[in-house]
């Protein structure tokens, strides 16, 4: 055992759920307790216990998440015991599942996971086919109702009007018919794969005989249905989260599931962690004064390690460009005076639409800043047209990602000649792919179409061979690589490329997607197991951002997890935050969750703000301050008006501050 784990090194609390390996518990682990050194120093301990790590399975949300954990408990404890242990996401823990029994539902075992844009593409066709396309459907929104559904457990068409029905049926079929899954069927075909065959279940259960389960208040109904078929007796399953940072009921996430933990679990052992070692005591009491006003909530308080603090600021502002201005200048001020890095501030806020202001204000200042929530790489054009390749290659019956790259670079198959050869494999109910290889379809090609299309899938199957062949020694990186050239694939990018920077990005994406694959094939992975890698990575905030250099323009929902020396939250006001639809769908417990949550992200030092008005489409829209302000207890907090702030004099020490930061530019010049 690594000398990094010791009992002694942790609180009371935390000693008394590393030691308690038997049986349900629930660990109520409040922000900034040490919930992550809590959880992978109880797993270290059940292997110091003589656990088989085999015989440990640890779930969380984010792969990034899954990484550090593994890598937490590898630091601990044997290498190669470590290695033995399953963390996973859930997706990745039904993906495991499914590749092992999907048969009994009925799918090949090489079904294609269809993740984002896959999804969209087929349900845009399928939109075009059912003459949608006049009526402005959205597909985002379709696939919105098909997901929500399934995991409420409720047929992919309920509640929908006829049009919408009749797409979400065949988007079904169409999953159905090229032997593919969405990230929704992962968790809803699992599920009953265990529930509907008593030998997988039985085989699982003995195999993952300790279970953990962290962030257990962001699980929604299909995944505790999950747990309660993976789980059997005794019940050695321990959660760990916070149901007063359940902020993701908009995305199906269920608090009832951690506060009423007992029913479904009975008598857990309840450990509460409740030591704060992130914020100063004037922040805990802040936020503490806040989320006590939610009902139904399991009692329990944070406890500051570190006493004092400075006071809270709320500031009343005149407007959002006003906020904006007064942030930046008060950071490039606290950076040049105090010599404070950028990194140690962040700027929280509810919407989106708020960052554009700060963005504004940050290049007004010419201060460094980093946005989260950019573009996944996943997301890119040239990324995702490289993976459909690679899907078609791995299984060529799934039409949307053939569709996709068919003529992609242009190869002599117009749209028309597509379109003709996807209309007669639907007559035929056969795959496009088959479709492109059956005499008749090609009969009704021109001559110049059908040698493009043979030329076509002749490539494409010796490359297949390459990818696919057991045997075969070569790097699957370096086929595909080959392959890419072949088609030039990437000189057709670059064309389409309005700038050189823009170029650089583009061929940096179909270049990091060749060395992943070539990585993969090097650690001996299969393209069906990089392409399931692949596809799991639907966690948008696995980005280190950490890493990332700048001031911090953050969501607070992104936020969770996060800390910084120094936080602004702004937009403090009703119809913001509280959002405007959290009154009518009766979620304000979750909004007072969610600024809780904001608060409890800064370490040393937090500024609150509310503006006046705000500007919306071009105009002035009167705001007032939100209703959590009222609940605030004022003991550690200072409030202040931005007229004031402004219209004071400079202090003695500001002044001097001011002349001495001035000689020191004016040396730094005559340097």
């Amino acid at each position: 055992m690594s000398e990094s784990f010791s009992l002694s090194s942790l609180n009371e609390a935390q000693r008394d759920a590393v030691s308690t390996l038997d049986g349900p518990v629930l660990i109520l682990a409040g922000a900034g307790t040490g919930k992550t050194r809590t959880v992978t120093c109880r797993i270290a301990h059940m292997l110091k216990k003589g656990i088989a790590p085999q015989n440990v399975l640890a779930v969380t949300f984010t792969n990034k998440s899954a990484v550090e954990m593994r890598e937490r408990v590898c630091a601990m404890v044997d290498k190669k015991a470590g290695k033995l242990l399953t963390v996973c996401t859930f997706h990745s823990l039904c993906v495991r599942i499914l590749r092992e029994g999907i048969d009994k539902l009925g799918y090949k075992k090489n079904f294609t996971i269809y993740a984002g844009s896959d999804q969209v593409g087929l349900v845009k066709q399928l939109i075009v086919r059912k003459g949608g396309k006049d009526l402005n459907l959205d597909a985002m929104q379709v696939l919105s109702m098909i997901s929500k559904n399934k995991n409420e457990g409720l047929a992919p068409d309920y509640h929908a009007d006829d049009l919408v029905a009749e797409i979400a049926k065949a988007y079904e079929a169409e999953l159905r018919t090229q032997n593919a899954v969405d990230f929704d069927d992962l968790m809803v075909l699992a599920e009953r794969l265990l529930r509907e065959h008593e030998d997988v279940r039985a085989v699982l259960q003995d195999k993952y005989r300790y279970i953990t389960v962290d962030e257990f208040q962001d699980t929604n109904g299909l995944q505790m249905k999950l747990l309660k078929q993976l789980v059997g007796k005794p019940f050695n399953i321990c959660v760990v989260g916070d149901d007063d940072q359940s902020i993701y009921g908009w995305r199906g996430a269920d608090v009832t599931n951690i506060l009423q933990f007992e029913k479904h679990y009975p008598n857990p052992k309840v450990i509460l962690l409740e030591v704060n070692y992130r914020s100063s005591a004037a922040v805990l009491h802040v936020a503490n004064s806040l989320i006590k006003n939610n009902i139904g909530r399991r009692e329990k308080e944070l406890k500051p390690h570190h006493p004092g603090g400075e006071k809270l600021r709320i500031i009343s502002m005149p407007g959002d460009e006003e906020e904006a201005e007064f942030i930046a200048e008060e950071i490039m001020e606290r950076h040049r005076v105090n010599k404070k890095p950028w990194e140690d501030f962040a700027v929280l806020f509810r919407t989106n639409q708020q960052s554009r202001n700060l963005e504004a204000a940050m290049r007004a200042f010419d201060i460094p800043y980093r946005v989260v929530g950019a573009q996944s790489f996943f997301d890119k054009k040239e990324v995702r047209d490289v993976m459909a390749y690679l899907q078609m290659f791995y299984n060529p019956l799934s039409d949307v990602p053939l569709l996709r790259i068919l003529n992609a670079p242009p190869r002599g198959i117009g749209q028309g000649s597509i379109l003709l050869i996807t209309e007669a494999s639907r007559e035929r109910e056969m795959s496009v792919w088959e479709a492109m290889a059956n005499e008749e379809v090609l009969a009704e090609l021109s001559t110049k179409v059908k040698k493009s299309v043979i030329a076509f899938t002749d490539l494409v199957t010796e490359t297949r061979h390459r990818l696919l062949d057991q045997n075969n020694r070569e790097n699957m990186g370096d086929v595909l690589k080959e392959f890419l050239e072949t088609i030039d694939f990437g000189g057709w990018v670059q064309r389409s490329c309005k700038t050189d920077n823009e170029k650089e990005k583009r061929a940096e994406g179909i270049h990091d997607v060749v060395d992943y694959l070539r990585d993969a094939s090097r650690q001996g992975k299969t393209l069906s197991q990089f392409l399931d890698r692949m596809a799991l990575q639907e966690d948008r905030n696995d980005d280190d951002i950490e890493k990332q250099k700048g001031v911090c323009l953050i969501t607070l929902h992104a936020s969770k997890g996060l800390e910084f020396p120094i936080v602004y939250l702004v937009g403090l006001e009703n119809g913001i935050l509280p959002h405007k639809r959290s009154q009518a769908e009766g979620t304000v417990d979750e909004e007072r969750r969610l600024l809780y949550v904001g608060i409890t992200r800064a370490q040393d030092e937090m500024t609150m703000t509310y503006c006046s008005y705000r500007s919306k489409y071009g105009e002035r829209v009167h705001c007032e301050s939100s209703i959590f302000i009222k609940e605030l207890d004022f003991e550690h907090i200072t409030e202040h008006d931005y007229e004031d702030i402004m219209g004071a004099e400079a202090s003695e020490e500001e002044q001097e501050s001011f002349f001495s930061s001035l000689n020191d530019m004016l040396d730094d010049d005559e340097d």
